[in-house]
């Protein structure tokens, strides 16, 4: 009972110290978007209280300034378009996988594997080039092409899930006469929703977030994202740090927010699709 008694509090103290190391910078952010720039002036502490808890000031100026409302549908745009691609490569990709077989099949998916371990900055001048050849360079199309290469990850979660779907429902359809892609249309796809649902989150979160791409392939203000829109506020607002403070919350919630509500998703997609 001792050692259990131990255990139990050593592990406690770890969710503490680990909730502590992540929340405490959120932390310090925050209350650094309520301050007034003399407040940051007179160099308050990190965690000190601003005088007003309901200066959103900062906010106002970072939202206009920073030209978020153009970064935010910009950045809408790419998700829709890139996540929708993956979703439809991905599971059209572990389809093929699991139910056909054909020539070099294993050396295919060793291909996806070594490309999974390979840098992607050492790609990144041929990449450019590509990219620039096809003429989306400074476009749109640029990142939504690069976050539509679906990933190892998300090619595993779908592969997972398809080989949880009995074979005998793709031989019922094909007495019924149906092709191969009407079962995935009508069969494969419909029951792949829990895969779905963690690879757009999980997808989602990493584009979201991602700042190289965007600010590699498309240097124009007006095509900024939420990511290189923080970016730029080095310059006007280098020192102002209640600005840039309150730029990063805004950017931070729509994730924090997605996250929190379908958080289950993420979990429930990765344990059926380890465990099955």
């Amino acid at each position: 009972m001792t050692r259990r008694a131990v255990a139990r509090t050593f592990v406690y103290l770890s969710l503490i110290a680990a909730t502590l190391v992540v929340l405490l910078p959120l932390g310090v952010v925050f209350l650094t978007s309520l301050k007034s720039s003399k407040e940051i002036a007179n160099g308050s502490g990190a965690l000190s209280l601003p005088d007003d808890l309901l200066n959103f000031h900062n906010y106002v100026t970072a939202f206009q300034d920073g030209r978020m409302l153009s970064a935010f549908g910009n950045t809408a745009l790419i998700l829709l378009v890139a996540i929708g691609g993956t979703v439809l490569i991905g599971s059209m990709t572990a389809y093929a996988i699991d139910r056909f077989t054909f020539r070099l099949k294993k050396t295919v998916v060793a291909l996806f594997l070594v490309a999974a371990l390979v840098p992607g900055v050492t790609t990144q001048v041929a990449t450019f080039q590509i990219v620039n050849s096809f003429g989306m360079f400074d476009s749109l199309w640029a990142p939504i092409a690069l976050y539509m290469g679906t990933d190892i990850v998300s090619i595993y979660i779908f592969l997972q899930f398809v080989r949880s779907i009995p074979i005998s429902l793709d031989e019922s359809a094909r007495l019924d006469g149906a092709n191969a892609f009407t079962i995935y249309r009508k069969i494969i796809f419909p029951l792949l929703k829990p895969a779905i649902a963690t690879v757009v989150i999980v997808k989602g979160i990493t584009v979201y977030n991602d700042f190289y791409i965007p600010f590699l392939y498309m240097p124009s203000e007006d095509l900024g994202v939420i990511s290189t829109s923080l970016f730029r506020f080095r310059g006007p607002y280098g020192a102002h740090w209640e600005i840039i403070s309150a730029g990063a919350i805004l950017v931070i919630l729509p994730t924090l927010i997605v996250f929190l509500s379908l958080q289950r998703f993420i979990y429930n997609g990765f344990m059926r699709g380890a465990t099955r």
